[in-house]
């Protein structure tokens, strides 16, 4: 199994929906409300098995079952709440994109949808399971990405000064992190509680009695805990600005602070630092493609919209010109006069939906019709290439990267906000309510 179904089987596991859970047998109980919602003892079982079987060979890294199963609950149920959040906002994801994403899922793996059914009934899970699972994911995706586009700016000037220290070959930092996160303003003691746990956590890593990956792993309330913390490869402009200046005078394997920042106490380690210049090269790969596209929205029939490229792909299937299709169909009012024609563009240059089609496609191949928020594509890739990464596309990277960054501190501070607000109770083997602190909704 490759490592992308692999990541989409845990995510399957970990954000399993209530609709396959309300299938299971009357005894499946509850282990949380959360708010109109209830999180299921199967659920939970299921994510916590996913858990230990990716860390089958270093179980010691892992916290004690109780606490691993309150972090596992914790990510289901602010999963739980970004889907119904979304749901208010208006952000829904169709059948045919789920489709869409299990056809794209099933070639990328170079499986057939009967090989791919298989696999997950060996892994324990149905195509139900799957189905549900990558809905809520896709609607997360969505909502993160409109965040984003309403909350996150990066300025010419952000940019030039950080392609200036790309262009000097400054080094780059590979990080992890630990947090203990702090509920929307806390009280004196919860800052006392929360400082004394961090400096307790400091201690025990600076004795040599535990490392720093498995304390993340164990105690860190960030979203990455359960990958030990690890943040990746950094310049110096993708570091708040609270952590740059100490960073830059330390040396790999120590760790700095701990320090209060908006979602709770730090503790940072620095992994490994390595000069930009010998990163590797910024390739881009770039793909070749041509598409035909029938708009929805406004007035426009779904039924009608979705006959219309059925009956194309049909054509298509039965031999006709793509070019001469495109030229007489597509309402792609910049391409259709050229048969479709898009030239060379990076993946996701026309927005993740259609680049992940585009990328799944072998050169030639023509896709089975998909929908975006544009309306229903048929795409053919017509080749795929490596380049080097011009300077324009190193400004869209770095503006990318520092507006990551900066996404990073307003999504995590939403986050906390989300959860602080909602209604959450766990609940005993016996049915009984337990207090739901709201401590962990933070993300790294």
């Amino acid at each position: 199994m490759n490592k992308s179904f692999a990541c989409l089987l845990a995510v399957a596991l970990l954000f399993s929906a209530p609709a396959s859970a309300q299938q299971l047998q009357p005894v499946d109980r509850i282990v949380a409300v959360v708010d109109e919602d209830v999180i299921l003892q199967s659920e939970l079982d299921r994510a916590e098995r996913n858990i230990l079987a990716q860390y089958a060979n270093r179980q010691e890294q892992l916290p004690p079952r109780d606490v691993l199963r309150r972090q596992v609950l914790e990510r289901l149920v602010l999963t739980r709440l970004q889907v119904a959040r979304a749901a208010e906002g208006g952000i829904h994801v169709s059948d045919e994109e789920v489709d869409g994403a299990i056809a794209a899922l099933a070639r990328q793996n170079h499986l057939t949808p009967d090989q791919m059914q298989a696999q997950l009934a060996r892994d324990g899970l149905t195509l139900a399971d799957i189905r549900s699972s990558i809905r809520d994911e896709l609607v997360v995706q969505r909502l993160r990405q409109t965040f984003a586009q309403t909350r996150v700016s990066v300025s010419e000037a952000e940019v030039d000064a950080a392609m200036a220290a790309q262009a000097a070959g400054g080094p780059q930092y590979h990080l992890a992190n630990l947090l203990i996160a702090l509920p929307k303003d806390p009280t004196p003691e919860q800052i006392s509680t929360g400082q004394q746990k961090v400096e307790g956590i400091k201690g025990l890593i600076d004795k040599g009695e535990i490392d720093f990956q498995a304390a993340a792993v164990r105690y860190s309330d960030a979203q990455n805990a359960l990958e030990g913390g690890d943040l990746g490869w950094r310049s110096i402009d993708e570091i708040p600005s609270a952590f740059a200046g100490t960073i830059r005078t330390m040396q790999s394997g120590q760790v700095f602070g701990p320090v209060r920042g908006p979602s709770g106490f730090q503790l940072l380690k620095l992994l490994e630092t390595r000069d930009a210049s010998q990163a590797a090269p910024q390739m881009v790969t770039q793909y070749h493609a041509r598409h035909i596209l029938i708009r929805t929205g406004g007035n426009v029939d779904p039924a009608a919209a979705k006959a219309q490229i059925d009956t194309l792909a049909a054509r298509l299937a039965g031999g006709a010109d793509f070019s001469a299709l495109a030229r007489e169909n597509s309402q792609d009012a910049g391409s259709s006069a050229t048969g479709g024609e898009l030239g060379w563009f990076p993946k996701d240059a026309f927005g993740p939906d259609f680049g992940s089609q585009v990328a799944a496609l072998q050169d030639n191949q023509v896709s089975a019709p998909f929908q975006t928020q544009a309306g229903w594509h048929i795409v053919q890739r017509l080749g795929s290439r490596e380049t080097n990464a011009t300077d324009e596309s190193r400004r869209a990277q770095l503006r990318e990267s520092i507006g990551q960054r900066k996404l990073e501190d307003e999504w995590n501070r939403f986050l906390r906000e989300l959860r602080g607000e909602a209604y959450v109770e766990f609940r005993t083997a016996d049915g009984q309510p337990v207090p739901a602190p709201a401590t962990q909704a933070s993300g790294g």
